[in-house]
């Protein structure tokens, strides 16, 4: 696993499943840059903490563009890895995800971060927040779930 991400750009989803588990301070351990758009933090509809950076766009068509194939926030963080230096992006929309992998953009999901923070032992442990994750409205398989536990060794 690379060491050393220091810029991510994110999606609603991750503050929103974050938030659920009581664990949006993940993201501030993580990365000194976590970075976002007007848009996004919108959606979220609470506000974002201080260390959050929102950041507008300056290519509003780029993101009208994007926005024909996905959601709206969505766009606007893509849009926003396009004109920025970042690590990676992180959404957990399916769509979104191969969207922006069509684009060459390097992206993980909110799985994925949880994965990065086990690996840097900021969590001790994968499946309490595994098991958390599935009492929400969160969606996503309980084959790749236990896939993830599998690979970590839990």
């Amino acid at each position: 696993m690379p060491k050393g991400y220091k810029i991510i750009i994110t999606d609603t989803s991750c503050f929103s499943l974050l938030r659920k588990l009581d664990s949006l301070e993940l993201l501030q351990k993580l990365f000194p840059a976590v970075i976002t758009t007007p848009e996004i933090a919108t959606e979220f509809g609470d506000p974002l903490p201080d260390w959050v950076i929102v950041q507008p766009l300056t290519n509003i068509s780029l993101q009208e563009e994007f926005s024909h194939h996905i959601d709206k926030g969505e766009a606007s963080a893509i849009a926003l890895a396009s004109e920025i230096i970042y690590d990676f992006l992180i959404l957990d929309d399916a769509d979104a995800r191969r969207f922006a992998e069509q684009l060459g953009m390097p992206v993980k999901g909110t799985i994925g971060l949880l994965v990065i923070a086990k690996d840097k032992g900021i969590i001790p442990l994968l499946k309490p927040y595994f098991d958390l994750i599935q009492q929400t409205n969160f969606r996503i398989s309980p084959a790749i779930l236990a896939r993830v536990l599998k690979d970590a060794g839990e």
